[in-house]
């Protein structure tokens, strides 16, 4: 009952086969739901959220579901996953577990809990497997509705791939032949992210089918509360396509009707496969015996009637009577293949505890008698005895009961001989076992940013100076034309080249599928960049001011920045993020809040150039590499004149690497962006006064100055000050830790390092509000001129 199979007849014998297998692809999910839970109630795992309830809809889904596809749904999809052949029962309850083995957690290798699938897209190297010969999954995330503009992104990535020509898409897609398929509940359909990836989906008419798994209830709350007429495709039904217009197609279907269901997502995958239109697909009907999650019973806010219903109307009841009623099986048939899923459920479940325990048991019985040795030539011996009795006789240890331990005894070793072995080993336990627990935040390929060398812009004498923004146009055109698997896409970025002309002429030039507008919709503009680059486009998703990227921050904080590191190396997006900020005036265009976004977006490059050369060398550099990243231009720069270079799309501004800009000796002045030229004039003011200032531009927050050229400069100096124009303990302070802490400035100074930042408000309307809320040339000066009048009164004497 595949695609294939229904051009092709079948015997009966096999058909037969085939939906007996389902019922036991179903069972087996269902046991591991109920055993799952029971895993989490004996304090064997810490929490269980489950698919009970919702296995025969995702079984037709499965049957539809075709080598190429991606899925992005949510933590109850365990029966889809079995059927693609994903997930095994061991994995199953090693995700349960939490274990950090990917050859036992293929999932998230221990870092989401269960429930929150994935396939793999790369292999251990970094390197793209080919996933036009694999069923996908993008990696799930935990925030209701997260999952959707991903979603879009999957789906719209088979339209790039068919329509235009020269990508090379041998890993990634058969003309666009790959369908998208998401997945939510109900309740979560109130989320805004659903509508707006809907409502693009319809507009951009990409291969989308979503499926919303309908039990009338968001934890305890019913529908009634939820959703307008208590009925998603009702509310949705202009959504509806007709002859005249274009939109969704939609289904409703009981989620409990299996014949149904598999000829529903038949129907559905045709459509959006060939068509490329998206399609809705309401399960109504669907119960969840278990409740939301072991965290409590839904028992509480069912009544006698609506729990009487579910018993009748599970979706397993209802299968297991159809087979029945069609000659398939009979009950006593059912009774034997019920029993033989429930012991496989049960061995599978023992295999994946004794598979998760047993290391931690090997590392209690090294530390217990590496301890009883130490214990001996001990002065501590009796404690040292306690401590290790205490851990061997915890049954079933976890990693902290052993380094906790270890960590506690070589405070008792002090001045003795021992304190050095135990030393070393909780040394060298520590980096054996904390990158199973933090690594892959970034790439680990060869292809990630800490391998780019910079290339310089090159010149020529007869160079001309032109609008900076010409330099960012000319740039891209270049990387349009090196990379045929570009694209950009963002408000006003496609007709008019974007608001400040650095796209002009290239939709164009390139077509309106590579450089496209798009409407006002930022977390789905980022959802189509996570989305393409995870099929190997390399999107530009562009949100057109810093104050917007607020709409996207959730996104890109909850999937794009944990991507790597949720699935421990084995799927990535190397989108670019392009927006444009700084020296904004206003309250809703002056919002600079990169203290938010840089501890929001760790997993994502903050690059923040000075000008537009530095911002096309970030681009290019980006290209070459896998890892996503956030370029903030500086608004008021585009009108600025900047020289043509020679080699557009070659040079690059290698990431983490500041620039000192002026030298001197003084004082050491750090600061980004926009800033930097208030800076450049507050320096040269201060130079008639006898003060020399050294200006370092940061380049990127992060990664932060990765060869601590910074604290060369305080060495010299002797004194730091942090200008930024976002709010105080925004940016400056994680700058100012960056230098005095980690790169340990601290030992040069011979004044207190200061920061200079704006207000902790907006700015007003209008040039004054600037003037008066973010720090000017003469507040950079002033304060500069009262940290020398400190060190040396006679020299500087007051100003005020």
């Amino acid at each position: 009952m595949t695609t294939a199979q229904t051009n092709t007849a079948i015997s009966f014998e096999d058909f037969k086969a085939e939906v007996l297998n389902d019922y036991k692809i179903a069972r087996i999910s269902r046991e591991c739901s109920l055993l799952g839970r029971k895993e989490v109630l004996t304090g064997k795992a810490k929490f269980g959220i489950f698919g009970d309830g919702k296995e025969v809809p995702q079984l037709a889904m499965a049957k539809a579901f075709q080598n190429g596809d991606f899925r992005s749904g949510y933590y109850r999809d365990q029966t889809f996953m079995m059927a693609i052949g994903a997930l095994t029962i061991e994995h199953f309850f090693a995700g349960l577990y939490g274990h950090t083995d990917l050859q036992h957690d293929p999932m998230s290798a221990g870092r989401q809990m269960g429930g929150h699938f994935a396939t793999h897209s790369l292999d251990e190297k970094g390197q793209w497997n080919d996933l036009t010969a694999q069923k996908n999954s993008s990696s799930d995330i935990s925030p209701t509705a997260g999952q959707m503009p991903r979603l879009l992104g999957l789906a719209q990535a088979s339209k790039i791939y068919r329509h235009v020509s020269g990508i090379d898409a041998l890993l990634f897609s058969k003309e666009g032949n790959e369908v998208a398929w998401g997945t939510i509940g109900n309740a979560s359909t109130s989320e805004g992210l659903f509508f707006e990836t809907m409502n693009a989906a319809g507009v951009l008419q990409v291969p989308m089918v979503m499926s919303v798994w309908d039990d009338e209830y968001g934890i305890s709350v019913h529908a009634r509360h939820q959703t307008t007429k208590e009925n998603i495709s009702a509310l949705l039904a202009g959504f509806q396509r007709d002859k005249n217009q274009k939109g969704f197609e939609i289904f409703i279907v009981m989620g409990w009707d299996y014949p149904a269901l598999v000829e529903t997502y038949q129907k559905a995958s045709t459509i959006a496969r060939e068509s490329h239109v998206p399609v809705l697909i309401h399960v109504r009907e669907l119960t969840q015996p278990q409740g939301h999650s072991t965290s409590g019973s839904h028992e509480r806010y069912k009544d006698e009637t609506r729990l009487a219903w579910e018993a009748e109307y599970d979706c397993l009841v209802q299968m297991r009577q159809w087979l029945i009623d069609n000659n398939l099986a009979t009950e006593s048939d059912l009774d034997t293949l019920d029993s033989s899923c429930k012991k496989d459920v049960l061995e599978g479940k023992k295999a994946a505890w004794n598979a998760f325990i047993a290391p931690f048991k090997a590392e209690q019985n090294e530390l217990c008698s590496l301890l009883n040795d130490l214990a001996h030539s001990s002065s501590q011996k009796v404690f040292i005895e306690k401590y290790c009795s205490d851990l061997a006789a915890i049954k079933e240890p976890i990693r902290k009961d052993i380094l906790s331990t270890a960590r506690k005894v070589v405070r008792l070793l002090i001045g003795e001989s021992g304190q050095a072995t135990l030393a070393q080993w909780i040394q060298s336990y520590t980096a054996k076992i904390q990158p199973k627990y933090s690594s892959h935040l970034f790439s680990e390929s060869e292809n990630n940013t800490t391998t780019i060398q910079e290339v310089a812009p090159q010149f020529e004498a007869t160079s001309e100076l032109v609008d900076a923004r010409l330099v960012l146009r000319d740039n891209f055109d270049a990387l349009f034309t090196k990379y045929p698997n570009t694209l950009i896409f963002g408000e006003d970025s496609g007709n008019i080249g974007d608001v400040n002309q650095g796209l002009e002429g290239m939709q164009l030039k390139y077509g309106e599928q590579r450089v496209a507008d798009v409407g006002i919709r930022e977390a789905t503009i980022l959802g189509q960049g996570i989305g393409m680059a995870m099929r190997g486009l390399r999107p530009i998703a562009e949100i057109q001011y810093l104050d917007y990227l607020l709409y996207a921050i959730q996104i890109m904080s909850d999937d794009l920045a944990t991507l790597q590191y949720r699935t421990r190396g084995r799927q990535k997006a190397p989108v670019i993020i392009r927006t444009r900020g700084h020296r904004l005036e206003g309250i809703w265009h002056s919002g600079s809040p990169m203290g938010m976004i840089i501890n929001a977006v760790r997993g994502i490059h903050v690059l923040v150039p000075r000008n537009m050369t530095k911002a096309a060398g970030f681009y290019n550099a980006l290209m070459e590499k896998d890892e996503p990243a956030l370029v903030v231009e500086c608004l008021n720069g585009y009108r600025l004149k900047e020289k043509m270079p020679t080699n557009l799309g070659e040079f690059k501004t290698p990431l983490g690497v500041v620039e000192t800009i002026k030298e001197g000796s003084d004082i050491t002045l750090v600061s980004y962006g926009s800033t930097l030229r208030l800076v450049e004039q507050a320096a040269n003011e201060l130079e008639a006064v006898g003060i020399s200032a050294e200006i370092i531009d940061i380049q990127s927050l992060l990664p932060f100055d990765v060869a601590h050229d910074i604290v060369k400069s305080v060495a010299k100096t002797n004194r730091l000050l942090v200008i930024d124009e976002d709010v105080p303990g925004g940016a400056s302070a994680f700058i100012l830790q960056q230098i005095v802490e980690d790169q340990k400035a601290y030992h040069y100074l011979d004044s207190a390092p200061e920061t200079l930042t704006a207000k902790a408000h907006r700015p007003a309307y209008g040039t004054d509000g600037d003037y008066f809320s973010k720090p000017s040339v003469e507040d950079i000066f002033e304060k500069v001129y009262a940290m020398m009048h400190e060190a040396n009164p006679k020299r500087y004497p007051a100003l005020f």
